[in-house]
């Protein structure tokens, strides 16, 4: 009889830990998601000085990933940017939407909003 249980036991385990791992492959199958965001500053100097540092270590503690931010853009089709491009990665467009709903976002929006223009958008990545 203890056989019986133990086997029981160890049976049911093994199907505990064996969901565990699929819903962890799962997680990680899961792509990443692109924020691309364009950005025309009304003055370049100061929105450098003042609102980036503040604005990438608020998006850094809410889990955003700086792929690319402002470097040297090369036109390779079509119209260029007329903007500074930043392209970042989130877990999930839930993540990006968490961040902008946050305090730390909603007290950089004065700031944000009398330094520059903005248009984001989020593109889904390909999963591996």
């Amino acid at each position: 009889m203890k056989t019986h249980h133990s086997v029981t036991l160890a049976m049911l385990a093994g199907f505990g830990l064996g969901t565990v791992a699929v819903e962890g492959l799962h997680a990680q199958a899961k792509p990443p998601v692109y924020q691309v965001v364009e950005i025309e500053p009304s003055n370049m100097e100061a929105y450098v000085k003042d609102y980036v540092p503040k604005a990438q270590a608020a998006i850094k503690a809410a889990g955003g990933k700086f792929l690319a931010a402002g470097g040297k853009t090369t036109t390779i089709e079509g119209e260029p940017p007329k903007a500074r491009v930043v392209i970042q990665q989130w877990d999930s467009v839930e993540k990006i939407q968490a961040y902008r709903d946050s305090a730390a976002f909603k007290d950089l929006l004065p700031l944000r909003n009398s330094m520059a223009k903005f248009r984001s958008y989020a593109v889904e990545g390909v999963p591996q």
